[in-house]
């Protein structure tokens, strides 16, 4: 009986593993494959017009800078929308001063709903968008000037109803775990969202994210109990069957800093987590179209349960594995996954040199070696988020825990404002 659990959670976590890793490699499985993941050289010839959402709250120290960066942008036709809460004062005094400084580009939007979350604000400003694009950015963006001009290309002439552009966290020497977490946003845009794409299913991120108007309003908004409101937009436009891009290059990804600290770490991801688990019990998913969505749609969402299962399991499986009167052969099997770990580890050091080279970050050789350390304490870090995503489902709570931010990540150079060279996609 112990063998036979022994083996049975051996193969799951394998399984597991085996797949994240796949995930993680898959825009680097052919030089070919990698060109098709950037955005495609636009024509010259803007025709669409964006409104973009910035909501914001107690930003005070990011919010100028970020709207400085947006009206940046060479586009010729965009609107840049402030939503703040009428319970803070201080970012809503700031964002009204940033609309009459700039009347031609910004608008003030002040969300009045009882109880303050991200979606409630996109909502309260969905209905007085002028443009045809809806784009969506954090208070704390650091956005490329092309950006829109690649996106108004790549929705025109890929026939796309939505794309989603790549974000990158960049203050990856703060601490260890802003190290790790640098990484995990790399691999994630840079590979996992176009396999989701590909497979027509896509738990969207939530910002860099740009919705045609018109579809948006039809599906009606964001949905503002849900707290990943961008994960629930994204399966629910799946499950509608429209076509979504996902377009990468270096330059253009729009630039963000990690939580502060590792509470606020955990705080994050506990409600990243827990509205992942919303959105499966609302149970969306299940209109998709095939099976193999639907199954992948149910993996996904159900992340949370295998963090946490993880994480009670593996030290269980490895001890057992050491126990007297367990075959030979089983107790070496049951140290595959930890086989697959360390080939992921050595993957993730590849991508922190590429990471450096992009970005123009120096990456000293102790960072490298801090991550053999530090991503199985970083997957601890996640499965404590994950139990506590569970544990709040489970009790009911779902109030917003703001994920505060300094600032960090602008101290990295600026992105490059000419035209981005290479990896061009077609």
């Amino acid at each position: 009986m112990v063998v036979t659990c022994l083996l049975t959670l051996t193969v799951l976590h394998t399984l597991n593993a085996a797949l994240t890793l796949r995930w993680m490699l898959h825009a680097w499985r052919t030089p070919a494959e990698l060109e098709t993941t950037s955005f495609p050289e636009p024509d010259g010839e803007p025709r669409l017009s964006f409104s973009l959402l910035v909501p914001a709250r107690h930003e005070e120290q990011v919010l100028p800078h970020t709207v400085g960066t947006l009206l940046g942008a060479d586009h010729p036709d965009f609107e840049v929308v402030v939503i703040t809460g009428d319970d803070d004062p201080g970012t809503t005094a700031l964002a009204a001063r940033l609309a009459a400084d700039n009347p031609e580009r910004v608008r003030h939007v002040i969300d009045r709903h009882p109880e303050k979350n991200k979606p409630r604000a996109l909502n309260t400003a969905l209905d007085t968008c002028r443009g045809e694009v809806i784009g969506v950015f954090d208070a704390e963006d650091v956005v490329h000037p092309r950006l829109l001009s690649h996106v108004d290309h790549a929705l025109r002439t890929r026939s796309a109803d939505v794309v989603q552009g790549g974000v990158q966290l960049m203050n990856h020497a703060d601490s260890w775990y802003a190290l790790c977490n640098c990484l995990e946003y790399f691999f994630w845009f840079r590979s996992r969202l176009h396999v989701h794409a590909r497979q027509g299913f896509i738990p969207l991120g939530g910002n860099t994210v740009f919705i045609r108007a018109a579809l948006l309003r039809e599906a009606g908004g964001w949905d503002g109990d849900c707290l990943a409101e961008d994960c629930e937009l994204g399966v629910r436009l799946s499950s509608r069957g429209v076509r979504v891009v996902v377009g990468y290059h270096p330059a253009l990804v729009t630039r963000e800093e990690t939580p502060g600290t590792l509470r606020a770490l955990v705080r994050q991801r506990t409600r990243w987590n827990q509205g992942f688990l919303q959105v499966l019990r609302k149970g969306e998913w299940r209109r998709l179209a095939t099976v193999r969505q639907r199954v992948l749609a149910r993996y996904v969402l159900a992340t949370p349960f295998f963090q946490a299962f993880t994480a009670l399991c593996m030290p269980m499986v490895f001890v057992t594995a050491l126990m007297d009167g367990i075959p030979l052969a089983a107790a070496l099997f049951a140290w595959l996954p930890a086989l697959l770990m360390v080939a992921m580890t050595l993957f993730e050091c590849a991508g922190l040199h590429d990471f450096g080279r992009e970005y123009g970050r120096t990456v000293r050789p102790i960072q490298h070696l801090t991550l053999w350390w530090g991503l199985p304490l970083y997957s601890v870090v996640l499965a404590a988020a994950a139990f506590r995503a569970v544990w709040r489902e489970c009790r009911g709570r779902n109030d917003w825990e703001l994920t505060a931010h300094t600032g960090a990540h602008l101290h990295a150079p600026d992105p490059p404002v000419g035209r981005p060279e290479g990896h061009e996609g077609s």
